[in-house]
């Protein structure tokens, strides 16, 4: 007789993961595995129904930042409120591990500065109880979470460990430092890492203004370390580059793969100042495929954007004299000010300067968008505060103040500087579409006060299978494929993703006509009171990990059955993705 299934979904429409068509059909599991897929007989000791609702294997983020995150909070929140089952941290080469206790505050500091998480919050959070990257793992994996995690190692984390201040101050590295660090790079796959990540962009800067450690190192460095941790086991090399050196860092990448058979992953995104560079890089990256190498672009699903505010971390009048000086009032006090005409005519007849913040610039008001409710990531030019200004004879500038005034001082003004140069996402759709690319830079854990990226899971879903009027969609099929079973192909996860027998039983149940994004809002709820941007999001009517609901109705069931992953999983399978 057959045992009686943990949990079983009655009745709902599957994508599963594969590419294929949709169909309705039953999903059983037990023992946190997919056990039966079409008509289920024996009733479950849980069931759920699911007629009419969408059923998709949890989604893999395989760009996440959440290294503090997991030490202090066993909730992977926003991600696990956005269907996702599986995330990656560790990526472009910041993290916590290996580390002395002389450099916590240098691995801090860096983490501040390249991904906007408050020093206070990091400081308070980590407990710092190991050294090792293998300690770190060990430490990890006596933690429970609403989700599984896996972890890169991060190569300034490692860089600073073995080279010290030279290291710090991105001095070329010696034979013996990089035999010392491929050393530790095997040591880091054996201990469980999925991979390496590192950094070469003039963005990635500490705190304090210094470069990222990563920057110029040399192909030797990373070469040996490449090679050390392929040779160990399965394992993906992820890495960002800088738009204005990527024609000698590119090449430079690809001959660390070719060297060294390592799989490859970077970032991809439609920069301003190069609008059609995209294109020859998925070109690249399909010839270097097509020679054998293993190379995956990660695209954001959306433009990459600044959100502006009086309570976020950066907005267009804070190099202005008159607001520098209220700017360090609470918000309430400096509202009150703000809304005094005398202290609002100085603002604005005053104007932006220059700083080296990679993240602030003269603000473009051409570029320059007010978010709305619900939230619109693709609207046209004639929507941005420019134009509207124009139309209405007033000061761009003037519009901007007064948004950022609205909601007690809470309202926030967006402004796309990635994947925005032609005004729509139809460039991100043909790179989406790409047979080599996979949804990535949600950078959930990260860019607390100016980016709010995690919902791209579900953005995918909303916008483009649904609610995109400005151009072609994408099918529920395809989208579902690239963010659940192609994102886990990518890291070496092959038991997951897909909703068959035998797979690991991480599923959502969508309410797909309800799926929906709220705007961003300021949260004060990281350790000693920080501040971070969360979009709550609706439609989620279950999403399960290892055969557990963890979230039921956008509300977390306090189930915590996620681990921390070691190494890859489950062997490669033999059937693709299928692309619509």
């Amino acid at each position: 007789m057959a045992s009686t299934p943990d949990l079983v979904i009655r009745g709902g429409t599957i994508a599963d993961g594969k590419g294929g068509d949709l169909y309705e059909a039953d999903v059983a599991m037990s023992g946190g595995r997919i056990t039966e897929v079409g008509k289920v007989s024996g009733n479950g000791r849980e069931e759920i129904d699911a007629k009419g609702k969408l059923v998709t294997p949890g989604f893999v983020d395989v760009h996440t930042h959440y290294d503090g995150q997991v030490t202090w909070s066993h909730d992977i929140t926003p991600s696990s409120q956005n269907g996702v089952t599986t995330a990656i941290m560790g990526n472009c080469g910041v993290g916590f591990a290996p580390c002395r206790p002389s450099d916590h505050v240098r691995l801090i500091q860096l983490m501040e500065g390249v991904e906007d998480i408050p020093e206070p919050v990091l400081s308070a959070g980590i407990p710092w109880a190991w050294e090792s990257f293998p300690d770190y793992m060990e430490w990890l994996s006596k933690r429970s979470f609403d989700m599984d995690i896996g972890a890169q190692l991060p190569h300034a984390a490692l860089r600073v460990y073995v080279m010290g201040e030279r290291g710090a101050r991105r001095d070329p590295s010696t034979p013996e430092d990089n035999k010392t660090m491929a050393a530790l790079a095997g040591d880091a796959v054996r201990a469980g890492a999925l991979g390496f990540s590192t950094s070469r962009t003039l963005n990635h800067r500490t705190s304090t203004g210094d470069y990222t450690p990563t920057l110029k190192a040399g192909e030797d460095e990373l070469t040996a370390i490449a090679g050390a941790m392929h040779g160990v086991g399965r394992s993906v090399f992820q890495f960002v580059l800088d738009l204005s050196t990527i024609n000698e860092d590119l090449p430079m990448m690809l001959r660390v793969a070719e060297n060294t058979r390592i799989p490859v992953s970077f970032s991809i995104t439609q920069n301003d100042k190069a609008p059609q560079r995209w294109r020859q890089t998925l070109d690249i990256i399909g010839d270097a495929s097509k020679r054998g190498l293993s190379i995956t672009a990660q695209i954001a699903a959306r433009p990459v954007g600044l959100m502006l505010g009086l309570e976020l971390s950066r907005n267009p009048f804070q190099t202005h004299p008159s607001y520098k000086a209220i700017a360090h009032l609470p918000l309430a006090e400096r509202l009150k000010r703000l809304r005094e005409p005398e202290v609002r005519a100085a603002i604005l007849s005053e104007h932006a300067t220059a700083t080296d913040d990679p993240l602030f610039f003269r603000p473009n008001y051409d570029k320059m968008y007010l978010l709305g409710n619900p939230p619109d990531y693709e609207q046209p030019p004639e929507n941005t505060l420019g134009a509207q200004a124009r139309r209405q004879g007033q000061q761009p500038e003037a519009l901007a103040y007064d948004a950022m005034l609205t909601d007690e001082g809470r309202g926030m003004l967006y402004v796309p500087f990635l994947n925005y140069a032609d005004g729509n996402l139809d460039a991100t759709r043909e790179m989406l579409r790409d047979p080599n690319s996979v949804p990535g830079l949600s950078d959930g854990g990260a860019h607390c006060g100016i980016i709010c990226d995690a919902s791209f899971p579900t953005y995918l879903l909303t916008h483009w299978t649904r609610d995109r009027t400005r151009g072609e969609k994408l099918s529920i099929p395809f989208v579902v494929a690239a963010q659940s079973r192609k994102t886990a192909l990518s890291v070496g996860l092959y038991d997951r993703g897909v909703i068959a027998p035998g797979f690991k039983a991480d599923v959502n149940v969508i309410d797909y006509d309800r799926l929906h994004l709220h705007p961003p809002k300021v949260h004060y709820d990281l350790p000693v009171g920080g501040r971070r941007l969360l979009q709550q999001v609706d439609g989620y009517d279950a999403t399960i990990v290892s055969g557990v609901v963890t979230q039921r109705g956008g509300n977390a069931t306090g189930a915590r059955p996620g681990k921390l992953v070691r190494g890859a999983q489950g062997t490669k399978p033999e059937f693709g993705v299928a692309a619509s």
